[in-house]
């Protein structure tokens, strides 16, 4: 029997303090779009992050073989993708709560695109989740008057985009450690994105000191931070237990929305957000019933 790598109390509060980091990520990107163009703001914040990060990743990238820096720069241009739709749902969506939830739909994805990419058999549990979330997402889409909204399409975009984005990591570069990865698709992400702003987006800069601070806010926080303490985090359990808590990100949004932005949500979108998270615990159930009893004093597991 194969025994399953626990993850310690400390695992679990930085898994729960990188959830709310990201969640202050979406405010602190929201607010900096207001003087910068999306594509602009989302490629510089990342290719400065991944200049920070290099410091801590380059002793290991220095023994690295070429062929591994190369496949994991090319996963950066996927990342690439994924994060150009999130940044530019983003920047339509009027309701940021509502596109966490969203978004979050790529961690139910994950297992439907290695079935038609690779073959992998998904759990039983995919299969019970993804008609649920789906009709969550139709609820949403119901709210806007029986349409998609640009915000809406795009980050179901991002959702398929990372769903592969996840799968290739896992595949493709898997003998790479996290840190350096991590920072070889930042600093990929931020050349891509860097560059193709500087040729397709002509919208003027309304930089001030606040729209500076929120866009520092978003490197130094929203992405070095949270990426250097996922990568500890991670480190420290499994990928599965990893992405139960991981989950908490879209909740800690809306909740984060609610108190900056004053968002409030219409029944049909509450019952569609919490269908959409009853389906990623649906999904990752045997995992969220491993968490809550680690976190459920006197609870014995089952036998």
């Amino acid at each position: 029997m194969s025994t399953i790598k626990q993850a310690p109390w400390q695992a679990d509060a930085l898994l729960l303090l990188v959830t709310i980091v990201a969640a202050g990520g979406w405010i602190f990107s929201k607010e900096a779009l207001a003087g910068m163009p999306p594509l602009l703001f989302i490629g510089t914040r990342f290719l400065l992050a991944g200049l920070i990060l290099l410091g801590f990743a380059w002793p290991a990238l220095r023994r690295m073989p070429l062929r591994r820096v190369r496949r994991g720069l090319l996963v950066g241009v996927l990342f690439s993708a994924a994060i150009a739709f999130w940044v530019l749902g983003l920047n339509y969506s009027d309701h940021l709560g509502e596109s966490a939830f969203i978004n979050s739909l790529g961690i139910l994805l994950v297992p439907v695109v290695a079935r038609l990419l690779f073959g992998d058999r998904p759990p039983r549990s995919t299969w019970i989740a993804l008609p649920i979330a789906l009709l969550g997402f139709a609820l949403l889409s119901l709210n806007a008057g029986f349409r998609v909204e640009a915000s809406q399409l795009l980050m179901v975009c991002a959702a398929l985009c990372f769903a592969l984005l996840i799968n290739v990591n896992t595949r493709v570069v898997r003998n790479v450690a996290a840190l350096p990865l991590t920072t070889l698709q930042l600093i990929s992400v931020g050349v891509v994105l860097t560059g193709l702003s500087l040729v397709v987006e002509h919208q003027p800069l309304a930089l001030s000191t606040s729209i500076l601070g929120w866009f520092m806010a978003s490197v130094l926080l929203a992405s070095s931070l949270r990426f250097f303490l996922q990568i500890k985090a991670q480190g420290m359990t499994t990928p599965s237990h990893a992405a139960v808590i991981l989950m908490l990100e879209a909740v800690w949004t809306a909740l984060f929305a609610a108190w900056w932005f004053g968002e409030t949500m219409t029944a049909l979108q509450l019952l569609g957000c919490s269908l959409i998270f009853a389906a990623l615990l649906i999904n990752r159930w045997y995992w969220v019933r491993k968490v809550l009893l680690r976190w459920l004093p006197g609870t014995a597991p089952e036998r």
